[in-house]
């Protein structure tokens, strides 16, 4: 093993972990039951109407002695991934952190190819999860994870000008 490897070994031992923190086990669920790899299909949609349609995968995971969970999001899977570019190309991570103080997640995603950086608060709204956050120039956004079964979820990213009386699709995973 080289030295490098051996750091790497010991980064993600030190990252990931094997559970929920039992402090907060039954609200770690929220997320915690994704905790695993899915396949993707992934469907943008264009603001002239047109739409596009591809693959791709993302993993979640325990992570920071089971106080948060981790996911990485892959669009085009990495089996498919032959060159960089910023179209239509997602390869990023969310971290989601459960705060008891608000009964509420705290998340970050990041995807440092298209360098967009949102920082949102997560809760449980009926029988969806709902990320909330706003752009700069006001716009409401949403990402919501529908349809939750132990085998599939849908994954919507949605925005709105007008503070939620409309909205705008741009994004949908659909998830297996």
């Amino acid at each position: 093993m080289t030295e490098q490897s051996a750091y790497v070994n010991r980064f993600l031992e030190a990252l990931s972990f094997d559970g929920a923190a039992s402090d907060r086990a039954a609200k770690m669920m929220l997320y915690g039951q994704f905790v695993g790899s899915w396949d993707l299909r992934v469907v943008d949609y264009e603001t002239d109407g047109k739409r596009w349609e591809g693959v791709g995968e993302v993993h979640f995971g325990w992570v920071l002695e089971g106080r948060a969970i981790q996911d990485v999001w892959i669009s085009p899977p990495r089996n498919a991934r032959k060159t960089i570019s910023t179209t239509r190309n997602t390869y990023g991570t969310t971290l989601r952190v459960y705060d008891p103080k608000i009964d509420a997640w705290h998340i970050l995603w990041i995807n440092p190819i298209t360098q967009i950086y949102n920082t949102m608060i997560g809760r449980k709204i009926g029988d969806e999860i709902v990320q909330e956050y706003r752009d700069v120039d006001g716009t409401l956004n949403q990402w919501i994870f529908s349809e939750i079964t132990p085998k599939s979820f849908h994954w919507i990213g949605r925005s709105s000008k007008d503070d939620g009386k409309g909205w705008d699709v741009g994004t949908e995973f659909f998830a297996r």
